[in-house]
């Protein structure tokens, strides 16, 4: 079994109230990492121009390029398929933020430890979502078993032209893309 993220890019308006809801529970500044973190991004040219927004967290990968770049196993994966990381056995080498091409790894200066989503285990294990789901006005985001999500959303798709390419790691994420998403003519939009 794995588990992973569904999010519906149609959906979700950029809002960041999801971004701000997971680092209100990990009680991380504002200033400081983002485990999950939402991107804005337009395309093309007037008059054929497009925007979206694209929020991602860890991609609780298959083959996760964290955990193999970490040599402690601070960075490891669990029985559930999330990738969780354990602040004791960490050494602060950073490999785990080199290797992820994802940039979910993120340092947190003022705890000195590195702050990744981990899909809020401790309140799944309450019996809750996590805190990004249930947070989003839009209701863009979903949570749970890859197979259930892929069998409920058949036409999503596992990466997009501004992310890395899918065959890397094997990401747990499924994406509903808008029409904008799809398009290779993107750049990041600062905010």
């Amino acid at each position: 079994m794995s588990l992973g993220f569904y999010v519906d890019l149609a959906r979700c308006i950029g809002c960041r109230t999801c971004q701000v809801a997971c680092k209100d529970r990990r009680d991380l500044q504002q200033a400081g990492p983002r485990p999950r973190r939402v991107d804005t991004y337009e395309c093309g040219t007037y008059p054929e121009v497009g925007l979206f927004h694209l929020t991602l967290s860890c991609n609780h990968c298959e083959n996760p390029a964290c955990v193999e770049g970490c040599p402690t196993g601070a960075m490891h994966k669990t029985d559930d398929g999330t990738v969780v990381y354990d602040s004791d056995k960490c050494v602060m080498c950073r490999n785990c933020m080199l290797m992820c091409p994802y940039g979910a790894p993120q340092h947190d200066e003022e705890n000195n430890a590195i702050a990744k989503c981990d899909a809020c285990k401790a309140l799944r294990d309450a019996g809750h979502n996590p805190v990004c789901v249930d947070a989003c006005p839009m209701r863009a985001i979903e949570f749970g078993d890859m197979d259930e999500l892929r069998a409920a959303h058949p036409d999503a798709v596992n990466e997009l032209p501004c992310m890395p390419d899918a065959s890397i790691t094997g990401p747990n994420v499924l994406l509903r893309a808008s029409d904008a998403a799809l398009r290779d003519d993107f750049h990041e939009v600062v905010l």
